[in-house]
């Protein structure tokens, strides 16, 4: 599983979490919120996919975005779903935060 497939995970989980806040409760700042951080994982898994540059750091910066958004407020709130946020946050730190450590680099075709 290279580190696309993760990605695409997360912004297809962050995105649809946004949109269905909106469903149930309105909230405009929940679908900005998950189709934003989406997005940024959508463009980073798509740039890691085509082997471009910036890739992992999009998605890394989604994962932090995500993390400072939800951790705070799971820890304040105590609720599942905060929580749940914040265990995707987490894995993407340590998914992408590795991968920069580690020197993920694009390889030439």
């Amino acid at each position: 599983m290279g580190q696309d497939t993760p990605a695409y995970i997360l912004a297809a989980l962050t995105a649809g979490g946004g949109i269905t806040g909106y469903i149930r409760t309105g909230s405009i700042p929940s679908i900005a919120a998950g189709c934003t951080v989406g997005a940024l994982y959508g463009l980073g898994a798509y740039r890691i996919q085509q082997r471009q540059s910036y890739g992992v750091e999009l998605a890394l910066l989604a994962s932090v975005i995500l993390a400072g958004s939800s951790i705070p407020r799971a820890i304040r709130t105590q609720k599942p779903l905060p929580a749940g946020l914040s265990l995707l946050a987490l894995f993407g730190l340590w998914t992408f935060g590795n991968a920069y450590r580690l020197g993920y680099k694009v390889k030439s075709i």
